[in-house]
């Protein structure tokens, strides 16, 4: 069982950057690939980026992919997603995600965090 806090959510404008950080607590974090999800107000939930097991495969949905980088470090039992050249359309509430299936579908995660809320305003 793994147990997700989100944090580093917060207000900024168009064009800046934050940084997200994930903590995890529990015994096989490692053997988790990990994600982060994002949900806007009124919008399904939206794959934004995983890493699987070792660290070592990143995948981004296709909004994000340049702008977003997804790491995590096993040792520290962490994970973080780098947001730079932030739009307003990044406007949600983000997510981590743990599960066994490393990918964009959002089923396959077992355990999630309870959100933090990114704003980017113009």
């Amino acid at each position: 069982q793994v147990q997700l806090v989100e944090s580093g959510g917060g207000l900024v404008q168009a064009g800046d950057s934050l940084r997200l950080s994930c903590a995890a607590s529990g015994r096989t974090f490692s053997t988790y690939a990990m994600g982060w999800f994002r949900q806007a107000a009124g919008k399904e939930r939206e794959f934004v980026g995983s890493i699987n097991l070792s660290g070592t495969r990143t995948y981004y949905a296709d909004s994000v992919k340049g702008r977003f980088t997804i790491s995590r470090d096993n040792a520290k039992n962490t994970m973080s997603l780098q947001m730079n050249s932030l739009k307003p359309e990044d406007t949600a509430a983000y997510y981590c995600a743990a599960g066994r299936v490393f990918g964009s579908d959002s089923v396959r995660y077992d355990y999630w965090g309870q959100g933090t809320q990114v704003t980017v305003s113009s």
